[in-house]
């Protein structure tokens, strides 16, 4: 398939910007995809930990970018588990 896709590319050479930029798509899809599932609030084996978010300290930042919290400050409002 990739060879099929090389041959391919040499008779058309205006795709190859196409494919890279494709492939850069899918690839960064598939990082962020990774990360999403190695957040906080995702439980793989619930019988070992079943709520790991309560574990997390008041200052961990949850978003990927947070420009007006300043999480040094923040004080933490529910009881501890």
């Amino acid at each position: 398939m990739f060879r099929a896709a090389v041959e391919h590319a040499k008779r058309h050479p205006g795709l190859i910007p196409q494919m890279f930029f494709i492939c850069l798509g899918m690839g960064g899809a598939f990082m962020y995809l990774i990360r999403l599932a190695r957040g906080p609030h995702v439980t793989w084996n619930k019988t070992e930990n079943p709520e790991p978010w309560n574990k997390l300290d008041p200052t961990y930042q949850y978003k990927f970018v947070a420009i007006t919290t300043d999480y040094k400050n923040l004080k933490k409002e529910g009881p501890e588990f």
